[in-house]
């Protein structure tokens, strides 16, 4: 019988700043938006992993294009003493080399330099994008994966969903503010979605998860949300439910009263 690799594996990609233009735009749910880029920089990316992250580099006010770092053998830097340009970590949503598009989806939360950005984009808007400088690859011969998340997570989800081989058992339990901001996924796994609504509940997410039954095997959890969600969910399963800390991959990709955090837990 045939075993499959569980390894993990990181891999490094040459780091690259290019300089894209929106092609479209289009409302997925109320306060997700797709913005799709196009433009000859994009010539050479690469995303091997669903939740890689590449920075955006949004112009500055009364600017058509944003101002890019350099990249040497010495490292980034910037090109001249003016102001930094206001940067933030996404997710690569979709890559489709022969249309030369990468997709690009928004939550729009409210008052932020990306919100506004993204909300005000049309066609033939300039913007930057570096890296990913890497990717986490998980394999796929898991007997299954649990998927956790809030409205952040969403375009990681999907696309793992959309990527992972048909009959894959996939859990994804996913926190949303109302029903108006559930998605449709394209996939051909075995795939459970549940849906958590926050509805003013303290932490529905993490308590979803406590009392959510794993089922046997070989499984690898993935999540992504709000840091000290991602915390508590990473602790009581490694400490509470005896998962190794080498099958759970959780990241902080946003906390309350702080701006551009993006961390993983137990690395």
């Amino acid at each position: 019988m045939h075993t499959p690799d569980l390894t993990v594996q990181r891999v490094r990609h040459p780091l690259k700043m290019r300089l894209l233009q929106v092609r479209r735009t289009q409302l997925i749910a109320p306060h997700l938006l797709s913005v799709t880029f196009t433009g000859d920089d994009l010539d050479d990316f690469v995303s091997a992993s669903f939740d890689d992250h590449v920075k955006l580099f949004f112009p500055l006010p009364g600017e058509s294009q944003p101002l890019l770092p350099t990249v040497s053998p010495e490292g980034v830097r910037m090109t001249d003493s003016g102001p930094r340009p206001i940067a933030r970590d996404y997710t690569p949503r979709r890559y489709d080399s022969a249309a030369q598009e990468l997709e690009i989806q928004f939550v729009l939360h409210g008052d932020g330099p990306a919100s506004n950005w993204a909300t005000q984009a049309k066609p033939g808007d300039y913007l930057g994008i570096g890296g990913p400088r890497g990717s986490f690859v998980i394999p796929t011969g898991f007997d299954w994966f649990l998927m956790v998340g809030d409205e952040t997570a969403l375009p990681a989800v999907g696309r793992r969903l959309e990527e992972v081989p048909a009959g894959t058992r996939v859990i994804a339990v996913l926190e949303v503010d109302s029903d108006h901001e559930k998605v449709d996924f394209e996939t051909r796994a075995d795939a459970e979605i549940i849906w958590i609504r926050r509805d003013g509940k303290p932490a529905p997410l993490e308590t979803a998860i406590r009392r959510l039954k794993l089922p046997d095997g070989e499984g690898y959890v993935w999540a992504a949300g709000e840091a000290s969600v991602m915390r508590s969910i990473h602790t009581h399963l490694v400490s509470e439910r005896g998962l190794h800390k080498s099958r759970i991959r959780a990241s902080s990709y946003w906390k309350h009263g702080a701006v551009a955090v993006h961390e993983s837990h137990g690395d």
